[in-house]
């Protein structure tokens, strides 16, 4: 499987967006660093068995990262509006205690220029765009935790 790794030399800012949670809020994006936590979003589609894999074996360690690192993860979902019923009972049928958003225009999609899922992008306490990730394979959580190690200093 190809993996593709980007660290960001240059300030990258996340998109101005807003997207909805899963009872249909408006939640800006931006929302997510303004209490100066690093922010993993997660893309992933319910189609998509590696993404659900990563987001389960994430959600092993998340609590204990979200205390070492003071992040947040927030999962965003890329499917359209045909699959878009098939999100809440997958995230509840999971188990996954992550803030979940729907980019079911692509949106936030189309503004990180990404082709495949898992995508896995890590915005600084200021919102800048420090690390992109593609695919998933196990272990992959690690080498997360070793970035949100490096940015918590």
């Amino acid at each position: 499987m190809l993996q593709v790794i980007f660290l960001f030399s240059q300030n990258k800012r996340l998109p101005a967006l807003r997207l909805s949670d899963l009872d249909g809020n408006k939640v800006d994006i931006s929302e997510f660093t303004k209490d100066g936590k690093i922010v993993v979003f997660d893309f992933w589609a319910t189609w998509c068995v590696p993404c659900k894999k990563e987001l389960t074996n994430i959600s092993k360690v998340y609590s204990d990262w979200q205390k070492k690192y003071n992040m947040v993860l927030v999962a965003v979902s890329i499917d359209d509006a045909r699959n878009t019923t098939k999100v809440k009972p997958t995230v509840n049928g999971s188990g996954w205690d992550y803030p979940v958003l729907l980019d079911v225009n692509q949106d936030l999609r189309r503004a990180l220029s990404f082709q495949n899922v898992p995508f896995t992008v890590i915005a600084d306490k200021e919102g800048n765009i420090v690390y992109e990730h593609s695919g998933y394979v196990d272990g992959d959580e690690y080498e997360l935790e070793n970035k949100l190690k490096e940015l918590s200093k």
